[in-house]
This record gives structure tokens, sequence and C-alpha cells, in this order.
């Protein structure tokens, strides 16, 4: 794609944007870079439902509160078609063509890191919902933040939670995208791994947009493991899991991330998504109450289903919602949009929200959040941890 056909996609994009309105300088206008056509796109479209439920929630209640005034939200799209490079330059493109005052950061750890860059040079806040990996955080950044915890964080209590419920798993296989997020996964699993004794009989890694895995698959049947961990985005696993039970692939127990959480992962495998763990960010069955617009999980969970025809919200649109109540709070702590006021705030923010207690570490990233592991059994997500919210108990092998 040429630079010239880019910066039209980006237009037309812009032209419709779900919440605009007149441009102004009396409004808040974001930059919201995402992946809605590629193979990221339902990660994508995901995201951007919870920045327009954001959106929409907020223009029912007359704007955000900024000093002594409320002023509309205007969310800036451009669709950088699950392409890295074009989610920088659909970055750049929304600073200093759009006059984005901030950015949601583009989808996943890879692109969020990238285009962090842009945000750091512009000195404009930039808020990621979807970035967990460390390596995103580890650049010495200001202006970026995230509401993703790292990585070990889902690993290490699901490496526990196996080894305490099932003693006879010894052999483990580790299957990854060759991408940011999964990588780390693996990494961190690894670790996990080593900590507890585990024997590694199988770690490879698949390409992106790769839709044949029978010789990987194969051999990793061959190593017999006990406990295969798959990581990838929701097509990637559902492929890997149909393909798996083609190839006759089972064991006590399998892990995937990131996927099981989407109700779309579990219509597409139906009776082959059974026992297959995971753990996520936030499930809709934890209970906060909060000082954001939403108030509570509970509240924003009625307002997601009121919204979206009943549909029960993610993890992934959850936290994309909560970085614009975020910045929100931000906003009207601040009084101004200045960027570096407004990052400022953001660095000293320590508040309870709908998505849980609010507070970015030096890097950037929340140190202040325990992510729910979880089971699909009977064809519903069962939250295994932590034990304040638990809902039922590990259960092992696949069909």
């Amino acid at each position: 794609m040429d630079r010239r056909s880019f910066l039209a996609g980006s237009v037309a994009t812009v032209a419709a944007s779900s919440f605009a309105t007149a441009q102004s300088a009396d409004e808040i206008r974001i930059g919201a870079p995402l992946p809605l056509t590629g193979p990221l796109a339902p990660e994508g479209r995901k995201q951007k439902r919870g920045y327009d439920l954001w959106a929409a929630e907020v223009m029912k209640r007359g704007g955000v509160e900024v000093g002594n005034k409320k002023l509309p939200v205007r969310i800036i799209y451009s669709d950088y078609q699950s392409a890295t490079p074009r989610g920088v330059q659909a970055c750049e493109f929304l600073v200093n063509q759009e006059k984005a005052q901030f950015l949601f950061a583009p989808f996943g750890s890879g692109a969020a890191k990238a285009g962090s860059a842009i945000a750091e040079r512009y000195k404009i806040p930039m808020l990621a919902a979807t970035a967990s990996s460390r390596e995103v955080y580890d650049q010495g950044f200001k202006y970026l933040f995230g509401t993703f915890t790292p990585n070990e964080t889902l690993t290490d209590p699901l490496a526990a939670l196996v080894v305490a419920k099932a003693p006879a798993v010894k052999k483990v296989a580790i299957f990854s995208r060759n991408d940011l997020l999964p990588l780390s996964l693996a990494t961190a699993l690894r670790e996990g791994v080593k900590r507890h004794k585990l024997d590694l009989v199988f770690d490879e890694k698949f390409a992106i947009g790769a839709l044949d895995f029978a010789a990987p698959l194969t051999q990793m049947r061959a190593a017999a493991p006990d406990w295969i961990f798959v990581g990838g985005y929701i097509n990637d696993l559902i492929q890997v899991r149909t393909q798996m039970r083609e190839l006759g692939l089972k064991s006590q127990v399998l892990t995937m991330i990131a996927g099981p959480a989407y109700e779309e992962y579990i219509q597409a495998l139906k009776g082959a998504a059974e026992n297959v763990s995971s753990a996520s960010w936030w499930h809709p069955s934890v209970r906060y109450e909060g000082e954001d617009m939403f108030g509570s999980t509970q509240k924003y969970v009625e307002t997601f289903k009121a919204a979206y025809n009943g549909d029960v919200p993610d993890y992934a649109e959850a936290s994309a919602s909560a970085i614009g109540a975020i910045l929100q709070l931000a906003l009207k702590k601040t009084g101004t949009t200045d960027g570096p006021a407004v990052r400022d705030a953001l660095a000293a923010m320590n508040v309870k929200t709908f998505w849980g207690p609010v507070h970015f570490g030096p890097s950037g990233q929340i140190d202040s959040l325990t992510p729910p592991v979880f089971q699909i059994q009977g064809g519903k997500t069962v939250v295994l941890l932590p034990d304040e919210v638990k809902q039922g108990d590990l259960k092992l092998g696949i069909s």
C-alpha cells in the first residue's frame, strides 16, 4: 500500500466514525488505529465495540468533564489491515493530520510497542487495551500506559494449578505463533516449567498466517505431552484445535491463550472447546466497585449487554472500555487536555474501576490486577482462580 492510498483509507474510516461530532477545538479527539480487516479483524472489532460503548455512554452524559465544562468525544478510527507497519503509519497520520490529542494503541503487544514511539515523540498519552508483554514497556517511554499485567501473571498461576490438580502431568509441549505476545507467553511458561521441574518435550513456533499445522502437530503427538500450551490469537487457536482433533492429538491438559475467553471460540469449536483452559486479564464474574462512569463490574456488564443484543463482554472489550474510562478520570483530575498534564495524572493514578484497581508501575504497565484463570466446561467459561471469584475446579482430559 502506498502512502496516498493509506491516507485515503484513513479518511474514509474517519468519515464512518461511530461517534463523530462537528470538528471543533471544544472536543476530545482520540486516534484509534485498529486491525478492522485482515487476520486480526476479530480482535480489532472487539476493541472497537468496547471503545464505542464508552463513547456512547459519555455522550449520554453530555461529554467528558474537563475543568468547568463537558467536552464531546470524537474517536477517529483507522484500519491498518492487521499489518504492524501500517499501524505505526496510522498513529502518525492520526496525530499529524487528524490532530488526535490522545491515542488508543493498536491491537496487541507488537503493534502497541511499535506505535508507542509515535506517542512518545509527540508527547501524546497512549493507552493500550491489549498489550501485556514486558517488552512493550521496557523502552523507557513516559507516555504509554497499559491495562494488561505482564504475561507471567497468567502463566504462573496456570502452572501452579496444573501441578497441584494434575500431579501426573510431567511432559509439556509449547506451540507459539511467531509474534510478540505468544512468544512472550511461551518464555514465561518455560520459566514455570523449569520451576516446577516438568519436562519440556516440544517447543516450536508457527508462522503468522499459517493454516496447516499437520506437520508440527504430528511431531508433538509423537512426544506424547501431558500438557499442551498453545499461544496465538483466536483464528490460530481454532485452526490448531480443529487439526489436533483430526490428528487424534490428546493430552490431560490443553491450555490456549488468547481465544477461549471469546464466545466465538466456543461457538466455532463446540465440543472441541470442552476442558480447554486459559487465563485472561478480566472476567465478567469479577465484582469490582469503581469511581469510573460505569460504577461497577455488574453495571458495566449490564450496559454492554443492553447495547449489544445480550452479548456478554469479554476481557478485550472490557479493557477497551476501561482505557476510555481511565482517560476520562485523568481528564477530570487535571481539568485540561494538555498531553503532559494528563500523562502525569495517569502516572499518579490509583483508583478503583469496573475493570479492577488501576495503578500503573514506573514502566506504565498496570501492576494492580490479579488475572482470572478459567476453563471451558459445559460450553461456558468457568473461573478456577483466584479463589474469591472461583466457580469450579480444573477438569482433565480433552476429546
